[in-house]
């Protein structure tokens, strides 16, 4: 089946290449502009700045966000509870995209009705202490949303709400018997949450992270339909806008730079989990003596070490 699979790929990759060459696909006309120095300083590497600059502020909202609300979704009282599952669900079911639209155009549709009421002070705070943070300005009462802000929000907010569904089941697969160990040592929750099952969650939780943060850096691409100066807008849209309308070389070129990307994000997540993983067979200490396990209460080490023949030390 594998030898099947393997010619019949070869034969369609064939097929393509054959018809790639009869419709005029490898013309040097339409591949040059990716050998230019000028379209690649003044298009895609802008544009694939712009793409990183989004994804790393994204990333590490969209985990804390997560963490808050996946921890909050596991808290003991209802009105944590309730609403924070409230507002993972609410976000983790529409669609990306609509986010985003939601994010550039609702704040400057109703900024102005807020400012006139009792909230107008709170909404200009928020703005210029935080939101401001991100481009968005106030003016006359009226938010202006940048389109970076616009798509990093909406990332945040659905990535945020499918990390904290993360979140909430790797703490919940760790063993019932870690967090009853803990709680027999006197650690109230807070501490049992932050100091066992947290630490033991994220290392099982990372292929997971992984996976949606390198979701979350492919996503980054619709900021092209609010005109944000990404990479696939800058390199799918304006290049064969002025380029022999190349778009299928555009789309090749762009997709191995997005492919090489999220390579290097999964092996740099590999090479972590790996120290993680060596950190932990070689670094745990004995308690005690540092040979073999602590003597049992009551005994001293010289006791057991002789065979458990001696007298115990009280």
């Amino acid at each position: 089946m594998t030898v099947v699979s393997a010619v019949v790929l070869l034969a369609i990759f064939a097929a393509l290449v054959w018809r790639f060459n009869d419709k005029g696909q490898f013309a040097g006309e339409l591949w040059s502009p990716f050998v230019k120095w000028t379209v690649w300083k003044e298009l895609i590497l802008p544009g694939l700045g712009n793409t990183l600059k989004a994804a790393a502020v994204a990333a590490v909202l969209a985990m804390l966000f997560g963490i808050v609300f996946g921890l909050g979704r596991l808290s003991d009282h209802r009105w944590i509870r309730i609403p924070a599952g409230a507002v993972v669900e609410f976000f983790r079911a529409i669609p990306l995209l609509i986010l985003i639209f939601l994010m550039f155009f609702v704040p400057n549709k109703i900024s102005p009705s807020i400012a006139d009421s009792q909230f107008g002070t709170l909404q200009r705070v928020l703005v210029d202490d935080f939101f401001s943070l991100f481009g968005v300005e106030i003016n006359a009462g009226t938010i202006i949303v940048p389109a970076f802000a616009a798509v990093v929000f909406g990332l945040v907010l659905y990535n945020g709400s499918v990390l904290a569904e993360v979140v909430r089941a790797g703490v919940l697969s760790i063993p019932k018997g870690q967090a009853e160990a803990a709680y027999s040592i006197g650690l109230r929750k807070n501490g049992v949450m932050r100091l066992v099952l947290l630490p033991q969650a994220i290392r099982v939780m990372m292929p997971a992270i992984v996976s949606q943060l390198v979701v979350l850096l492919k996503d980054t691409a619709l900021g092209f339909i609010i005109a944000y100066g990404e990479l696939l807008n800058a390199g799918f849209n304006l290049i064969p806008a002025n380029y022999h309308n190349n778009k299928i070389q555009a789309g090749i070129v762009i997709a191995i730079i997005y492919i090489a990307i999220n390579m290097a994000v999964s092996r740099f997540a590999t090479w972590l989990e790996g120290r993680g993983r060596r950190n932990r067979k070689t670094g745990g200490t004995t308690l005690g003596t540092g040979v073999g396990t602590p003597p049992a209460p009551g005994m001293s080490v010289k006791d057991r070490t002789a065979g458990g023949t001696g007298s115990a030390s009280i």
